[in-house]
């Protein structure tokens, strides 16, 4: 999905230039709009899928620390 949105972003940014560069200035706005909402929506999602691994390096290394305990009070 990262992906999708980086690449629909750079698409649309060189879109934008053209437009810009044959002076359409109203639908340069709306497509270098849609290039910024697709990079950002690229960085949400990063930053989503790091959030969601940090949440379950934490939830396996709480899992192991209870094993552990209850190894140990076992012996």
């Amino acid at each position: 999905m990262v992906r999708i949105f980086q690449i629909l972003a750079v698409v649309l940014a060189g879109a934008a230039a053209f437009l810009f560069w044959r002076g359409d200035s109203d639908m340069t706005f709306v497509v270098a709009v849609l290039a910024a909402c697709s990079f950002f929506l690229s960085i949400r999602y990063q930053m989503k899928a790091r959030i969601d691994e940090r949440i379950a390096a934490a939830e396996n290394v709480a899992a192991d620390a209870e094993d552990n305990d209850e190894q140990n009070t076992s012996t």
